[in-house]
């Protein structure tokens, strides 16, 4: 909670904000503790249970597709892009990689929407689990400071 408190403490306020989650299942458990350490501290950064949509798709690649979904509903103040890419002995790794983060970004700047990317590209697992609470929480703190920002620009 060392690190949900330090959010908190940095003034950083979601308690207007209304935010979306796509989560990816494919590395299931560590996309559930990236969703974990997320939904947390976007509680503790005060966010609303009933102002946060959290959805579940098929793998990283499919993550842009939800996003742009919820995009278009201009219901979201802010929306969060979690999954987890796992090297294999293959090139699919870089095209997983590349395509959804490009697809991310490319659905932020077409809507001028903060996305917080936390689709975590890792060389193996363990590098994964040492990643997945610190980039749940970090996505969450993007995502409120970016929505936040763009509300006082605009």
């Amino acid at each position: 909670m060392l690190n949900a408190d330090k959010g908190a403490a940095s003034g950083l306020d979601g308690s207007k904000l209304h935010i979306g989650i796509v989560q990816a299942r494919f590395n299931e458990g560590i996309t559930n503790a990236l969703a974990k350490a997320c939904r947390e501290e976007l509680q503790a950064l005060g966010v609303p249970d009933d102002h946060i949509q959290h959805v579940l798709v098929p793998g990283a690649l499919e993550v842009p597709v939800a996003l742009q979904a919820m995009a278009e509903s201009d219901e979201f103040d802010a929306l969060i892009a979690l999954g987890c890419i796992i090297r294999g002995e293959t090139y699919h790794f870089e095209l997983v990689a590349n395509e959804s983060g490009a697809g991310v970004t490319r659905l932020a700047l077409d809507y001028q929407l903060p996305i917080a990317n936390a689709i975590i590209t890792t060389e193996n697992l363990e590098q994964a689990i040492a990643r997945q609470t610190d980039k749940g929480r970090d996505a969450a703190r993007v995502a409120v400071e970016m929505a936040n920002l763009l509300e006082k620009l605009s």
